[in-house]
């Protein structure tokens, strides 16, 4: 076997390649370069849609027997914003006062590295036991169309079966380790446009307005509470995002007006459910105030949750084995990858601090991405069943 991945100085390598997503600028090669001598089959795995980019995926497999762990992640990311306003590069992975700063260093550049380092660690213990595989995309950051979803479903339609997946998003809340992704909430988004008839202020009888009947909607919506929440998930909650007439003058009633909303909802709920309660509200304010409304609804991911149970505990025992805590268990959060694994296997998230993710000067302590390889590689201990 050859010598043990450097976690840094591959994060280091992966954050040089500037993979402002959707464009991959050699990201998955350095992954692939530095999992090909460990004896991982690599396949990419491209997927295209019209309408969206092309996008290059890596899948890699050591081992051909079961049971299949796999890393999941992503390595892309999302743009800099101002550059001036960083004290780095945020693509020269500097490490500065002990702290790794750049561009995916925290999601999830660091969370990859260490996976990498975990299983260069551990490969020579594996030995049949069963295989590890890594599902990487260069699509999460975007619209999440060509990536981890067409992955899954490539693998499950040629007859590989995954167990379990460990998703290296950024969980960590103020220490390393102190929470664990064990589900996330659904989230769905409406875009609500109702209808009406453009005319003169003075003249109120010769138009309609269709503002009142869009404040009375969103009334309607806001002024429900969905649930109370439960045991694993928060309150679902709708939030308004944007209103918008586009009306620049004071003297014309507009059109239409327009509202986007998004709900995020727990396991009480479902999309198809809240759809139907959204319409029956617009429905009864056109019935009561007239007029006629457009409703597009779109479903961004489904509520899930891995019961606690033997992987998760592997998880946690790993984790507290590490750090001396074991993490708590939390639901919170946007959506991730994660929405799409938990179709095939269990799948659960866990990873660096995301205090500083998405932000200028995003980083995360050294000391940290060698303390999650340590993890990673007690988690692959505690699976396969190998004494540390």
């Amino acid at each position: 076997m050859p010598d043990p991945i450097d976690a840094l100085a591959l994060a280091r390598d992966l954050i040089r390649r500037p993979s402002v997503t959707p464009a991959d600028e050699g990201a998955l090669g350095v992954l692939e370069a530095a999992l090909t001598p460990l004896g991982f089959v690599c396949e990419r795995m491209p997927f295209s849609e019209p309408g969206t980019a092309d996008i290059d995926n890596l899948y890699a497999r050591l081992g051909t027997t079961g049971p299949l762990l796999c890393f999941a992640g992503h390595t892309d990311v999302v743009p800099p914003g101002d550059v001036k306003a960083w004290s780095e590069d945020p693509f020269g992975a500097v490490v500065k006062d002990g702290f790794l700063v750049g561009r995916g260093a925290s999601d999830m550049k660091g969370s990859i590295a260490a996976f990498a380092a975990a299983v260069s660690r551990f490969a020579p213990k594996l030995a049949g036991r069963g295989s590890i595989g890594f599902i990487i995309t260069g699509d999460e950051e975007s619209v999440s169309i060509n990536g981890t979803v067409k992955m899954m479903k490539a693998l499950s339609a040629r007859g590989e079966t995954v167990d379990h997946c460990v998703v290296g998003e950024p969980t960590s809340q103020r220490r390393l380790g102190d929470t664990l992704k064990i589900g996330r909430r659904g989230s769905c988004t409406g875009r609500l446009r109702v209808l009406g008839a453009q005319g003169h202020v003075a003249y109120p009888h010769k138009a309609d307005n269709p503002i009142p009947k869009l404040v009375a909607i969103l009334a309607v919506l806001t002024s429900r509470r969905l649930d109370e929440g439960t045991p694993h998930f928060e309150p679902s909650n709708l939030e308004v995002t944007t209103v918008d007439v586009g009306n620049p003058a004071t003297n014309i009633i507009p059109a239409d007006a327009r509202a986007v909303f998004n709900i995020r909802h727990n396991d009480l709920q479902t999309s198809a459910d809240l759809e139907r309660w959204v319409r029956s509200a617009c429905d009864a304010v056109i019935a009561e105030r007239g007029g006629a409304y457009e409703l597009d609804w779109m479903t961004g991911g489904d509520c899930f949750i891995t019961q606690p149970g033997d992987f998760t505990a592997i998880l946690s025992d790993a984790v507290a084995d590490i750090t001396g805590a074991a993490p708590d268990f939390s639901t919170g959060g946007g959506t991730s990858d994660a929405r799409f694994i938990k179709n095939y296997c269990p799948v659960a998230e866990l990873g660096l601090v995301g205090e500083t993710m998405h932000k200028v000067d995003e980083n995360v302590p050294v000391a940290d991405i060698a303390a999650l390889t340590d993890i990673y590689e007690r988690v692959l201990e505690r699976y396969f069943g190998v004494a540390g």
